[in-house]
């Protein structure tokens, strides 16, 4: 039972729960009993989202017709976030949901390890050790044996380590090592108490031009074990090609900015066999392998039945297959093999679903609930066909709620239905699963080996609906979700989420105490019931003044709020703390916030999390008031120079102009704004001219490919790929005497301690003689990188260049990184 339980939990598709509910045409239906009558799956393996290829994954989904899988190792935790603030946990919770829309498009499935990107690494071995290896590599063999591949697909070559971004080659070998491992029973032997071993046939490489020196390196390469296909098929069902597909799923990565504009025509996809048999038939990925359902113990009646089905189906009245459909359902049931039993009958409860028009939902009265709460659920069946059928019963679950209906579902005739249900007293809040505990810096910690690869929580509340056709009775499970009508949008769903009854957030997660001087920590309570009173306290180390020591609170409606606003005196010596609010309501204490990521293009997230702030003191001064900052991909720079007390202003690019920009000690350019403010195009020489007039221009790290303008500064600036991804290398000056590490802060190397993920990126490599380097660093064993910090006097005043990651260390109170910020800022003043 344990094993079944298992496999059914990796039965979850990657469409998001909150998405509106899946209703098939009849091309569609035909194109699912296709995928029906074949029994292989393909597992891609890469170590990011983004990193897969969907032309390979939409082409074995939708014209091999496989069960095609991605497992990326990460969440893309440690990337940028081009639509929002959302950085590391919160930017993977978006791109987790990114993945699944794409997959929803491209057909594939979607799967994760608790292993998280922690940021650009120049080695694998820098990787696992901060990974830790062998959890990661347990979590591949667990998703292997569970999903159980006939085929893997690398998306990279692990047998070149140092040549690109070390968490790449790391997934490679990983899927390599775990290759072999799935099928040992010695191997991460816990697992199999829900799981058995498995063997995978081959293991490919998705190989390409671009992992040669040139493309007549890769022409003249020994292809000899190699497949080679045809991606640019088109599919007449869908008036798509299968790259325009791709590309479909491809721009769901908005947080990324990877729009893609799909294509026509023949493409060409290269595999090169690692372990495993190369097939004879080197056109096709599963030759030699029995896809059809010849390969089950009494499955060849099966593969007769719905060969029937897939050869007679009616595309004006797909309802006319439902009996041959059933008896294939029933005969399903008789399978000895439970992971194909178990697959199979989902997907075809799915198509006897569509081609009766059956549609079935369970929607919740309240978007939210609290534990012991009881809610009103909106239950609707309706049989859009002419076969006959009853709807027998309705169970949710958990919970003892169960009703037998026994109705017939008349064709077109709505049955509904609304019943009292109370969430559970120890429901669990339906946070992200990876969430719940604090993990390191390379591993979210997930202790329940069975959530382990699924992409998302499972639904905490389930509708079953039992339906009889032909005397044979059919379970339907539908999640509960919330739903409900925008003016503008029209039917919008989201998911039902549990959530703790009261709520409590300051609005800094970083606070800055630039002097001995207190500041004003509003703490903002939010009730999630009616009738809500108690004591509020903040919690923190004892060197740090809290006044008042508790604070009372009535809320008499649920969804009311009240902020607090407590004192925090700062001890004097330099010192970090973490700041807790603490809630106590009837002697228990709740220290949660609700976190909502709300963007149209994936299901509202509702996230539970810790409510904290980091408390910093720091030594520091500053010279210069008012800031102006020009918005690039997204940071939180403007609000921490906001924190040591610079008054900060926004400027819409199209306002730059000289005199527009006068009145500003500094103009600070956002990550990347070089890339994406395409208006800088034509704004850059106002912008020098300020410069000249006696201001100071900095500017944070470009990405070298896609800049709006020639050259950055007033003088010849070359950016490059150079980056130093170890937070505590080394760092030497080059310029000791330089203002900007002496006005008005002495830097020293205690500045450098205790950086986060990285030292900076995008560093520049040549520089005009006009530019000073202030800096040296590198990673183990490379050659000293000198373009992080590059500063030019230009006329009366200073144009900087600097690739040092102040975006990752401001939210994280680093001391050393505002200290030294300060310094660019003032110099000159």
């Amino acid at each position: 039972m344990r094993k079944i339980l298992s496999l059914l939990l990796f039965l979850v598709i990657s469409t998001a729960i909150a998405q509106p509910p899946q209703k098939l045409n009849s091309a569609e239906i035909h194109q699912a009993i296709k995928k029906l009558n074949f029994l292989g799956s393909v597992l891609y393996v890469a170590a990011h989202p983004d990193d897969e290829n969907t032309r390979l994954i939409s082409y074995l989904s939708n014209e091999v017709h496989a069960r095609t899988g991605y497992l990326s190792m990460t969440r893309g935790d440690g990337g940028q976030n081009l639509i929002g603030p959302e950085l590391k946990e919160l930017l993977g919770v978006i791109r987790t949901q990114e993945l699944m829309a794409a997959r929803g498009i491209d057909g594939g499935e979607q799967f994760f390890t608790r292993a998280i990107d922690f940021g650009y690494t120049k080695t694998p071995e820098e990787t696992l050790e901060i990974w830790n290896k062998k959890e990661v590599l347990s979590d591949v063999v667990w998703i292997f044996r569970t999903f159980k591949p006939d085929v893997i697909i690398n998306r990279f070559n692990h047998r070149t380590s140092g040549d690109t971004h070390g968490q790449h080659t790391a997934s490679a070998l990983l899927s390599v090592e775990a290759f072999d491992l799935a099928k040992n029973p010695s191997a991460f032997p816990g697992q199999l108490k829900y799981t058995q071993t498995f063997e995978p046939k081959r293991l490919f490489f998705n190989t390409s031009p671009w992992f040669y020196e040139s493309d007549e390196a890769f022409k003249n390469a020994d292809k000899s074990n190699f497949l080679e296909f045809n991606t640019g098929v088109y599919f007449p069902s869908k008036g798509l090609s299968n790259p325009e597909i791709a590309a479909l799923s491809r721009s769901r990565h908005q947080s990324q900015g990877f729009g893609s504009t799909g294509s026509r025509g023949t493409q060409t996809e290269y595999l090169e066999l690692i372990d495993g048999k190369l097939p004879e038939n080197t056109s096709s990925l599963f030759a030699g392998i029995d896809t059809s359902w010849n390969r089950l113990k009494d499955g060849a009646e099966i593969g007769k039945i719905l060969a029937q089905v897939e050869t007679n189906f009616d595309f004006e009245d797909p309802s006319a297959s439902l009996p041959k459909l059933i008896e294939a359902y029933l005969l399903i049931q008789k399978l000895e093999d439970s992971h194909w039993k178990q697959i199979k009958t989902k997907e075809i409860k799915v198509i006897i679903a569509a081609a009766s028009g059956l549609y079935l939902e369970a929607i919740s009265d309240t978007p939210t609930a609290i534990a012991s709460q009881e809610i009103q659920i909106n239950l609707e069946a309706i049989n859009r066909s002419k076969q006959e059928m009853t709807l027998t019963a309705v169970s949710l679950n958990p919970g003892k709620v169960e009703i037998e209906p026994n109705i017939k579902l008349q064709n077109n005739q709505d049955w509904e239905k609304t019943l009292t249900f109370k969430v559970q007293d120890t429901a669990n809040y339906t946070t992200p699963y990876w969430l719940k505990e604090e993990g390191t810096l390379g591993m979210y910690k997930v202790e329940d080996q069975q959530l382990i690869g699924l992409p998302e929580s499972r639904g905490k509340i389930n509708a079953r609906f039992t339906i009889r056709i032909n005397d044979v009775e059919i379970p339907f499970q539908k999640t509960l979700v919330y739903k409900y009508n925008d003016p503008v949008k029209g039917e919008v769903y989201q998911p039902f989420e549990v959530i703790p009854p009261v709520s409590a957030k300051i609005q800094d997660k970083v606070l800055i105490f630039a002097n001995s001087k207190s500041k004003i920590v509003p703490v903002t309570i939010t009730a999630e019931k009616n009738g809500l009173s108690g004591q509020l306290s903040l919690q923190t180390s004892e060197n740090w003044k809290i006044d008042p020591k508790t604070a009372n609170f009535n809320l008499k409606e649920k969804g009311a709020s009240i902020t607090i606003n407590f004192t925090v005196t700062p001890p004097k010596d330099q010192e970090e703390a973490i700041l807790k609010p603490i809630i106590n309501l009837n002697g228990i204490n709740y220290s949660d916030e609700i976190v909502t990521i709300d963007y149209d293009h994936i299901p509202l997230q509702t996230l539970v999390l810790p409510s904290q702030t980091k408390l910093v003191t720091l030594d520091i001064q500053k010279k210069g008031e008012h800031i102006g900052y020009i918005e690039g991909a997204g940071d939180a720079v403007p609000e921490s120079l906001e924190q040591i007390g610079f008054s900060v202003s926004k400027i819409d690019p199209k306002s730059i102009s000289a005199s527009s920009l006068a009145g500003f000690d500094a103009i600070i350019m956002g990550i990347r704004a070089y890339n994406t403010v395409e208006k800088l195009k034509y704004k850059q020489p106002a912008l020098l001219k300020y410069v000249e007039n006696g201001g100071t221009l900095i500017a944070q790290y470009n990405v070298n490919r896609g800049l709006v303008i020639d050259n950055l500064g007033p003088f010849s600036l070359e950016l490059s790929h150079e980056r130093v991804t170890e937070e505590n290398a080394d760092v030497r000056f080059l310029s000791p005497n330089h203002p900007v590490l002496n006005s008005p802060n002495k830097i020293t190397e205690k500045d450098f301690e205790n950086w986060v993920q990285e030292r900076g990126l995008y560093f520049a490599n040549k520089w005009a003689p006009e530019f000073t380097p202030i800096l040296s660093m590198n990673d183990k064993n490379e050659t000293p990188k000198n373009g992080s910090l590059l500063i030019a006097k230009y006329g009366k005043g200073y144009f900087i260049y600097t690739g040092l990651s102040f975006f990752r260390q401001f939210p994280e109170g680093v001391p050393g990184a505002f200290r030294l910020f300060s310094n660019l800022v003032s110099i000159g003043k």
